[in-house]
Parts: C-alpha cells; structure tokens; sequence
C-alpha cells in the first residue's frame, strides 16, 4: 500500500475505521468540535436544557461545581456552534434565558445517554482507578 498523498495541514486520511470516512482536511475541525461538545460542562448544560429555556441562575443551581465564569464561557461557546440560543428580554431588570438549538437538541440524546453511562458505571471505574480491577493478559502466540 503506497504512501497517501500530504494534505495541506499535513495529516493524511485514516485507512480504515470510523475516521476514513472524514476527509483529511476536515479532521481538525472535527476535532475541535468533538473536543467542545465532549466537554464535561457543555455536555451537562445540553442535558439541563432538555425542557426549555432557562436563566443563567437557573443553571448554575442546576449544575453543581461550575463556577460563574466557566459557565458563561462555556454558554458563550455553545451559542457561537449553533448549539444553544440566547435570548435576552428588554424587561428592568434584564432578563436572559438560554435554550437548546435545533443542533443542540439533535445532540441531546447522545449526552443524556453518554452521562447516564458514566452514572450507571462510576462504581466500577472508581474500583479500576484504585487497583482493584481485572487485568487480562494477552494469549501468548
């Protein structure tokens, strides 16, 4: 199999597997959208946002270890994707609500379900984390 020719960012396509099908050139980018949306915190503020908008205290509350500015950082960044809107009202005092996009709520279930999976699983991994997991050995040729 002969050597494949260099892209402009320097990477080349994948063989084989799930990243074949993404051209060589879009992989950075997909990287960095995976790499946002993977996140811990926008993956739990795509999963509070499930039934409808809500205000930034809303979501602190429903968020417990964010700080203020990580979550204002990290709903700026799911607005500037798409993946969530912000609506500010012109009322005294302001008021501000944040909801799921039509791309967020498409990458709703998969967070919900990738969360659930951690929460089902936390026990087992605690236990391979401190020592007391299996470990399988390679059979021997």
């Amino acid at each position: 199999m002969g050597a494949m020719p260099d892209r402009t960012d320097g990477e080349m396509a994948a063989a084989a597997g799930p990243c074949a099908s993404i051209p060589a050139e879009h992989m950075a980018f997909v990287r960095q959208v995976l790499d946002r949306v993977g996140d811990k915190w926008s993956m739990l503020i795509i999963a509070v946002l499930e039934n409808g908008p809500l205000r930034y205290t809303d979501l602190q509350r429903q968020i417990p270890g964010i700080s203020q500015r990580m979550l204002t950082h990290t709903l700026r960044q799911l607005v500037e994707d798409g993946l969530a809107t912000r609506t500010a009202y012109a009322e005294v005092p302001p008021r501000v609500e944040y909801a799921l996009a039509p791309l967020g709520r498409g990458l709703h279930e998969i967070v919900t379900r990738l969360i659930g999976w951690a929460a089902d699983h936390h026990e087992e991994i605690r236990t391979h984390r401190s020592g007391g997991g299996t470990v399988t050995a390679a059979p021997r040729s």
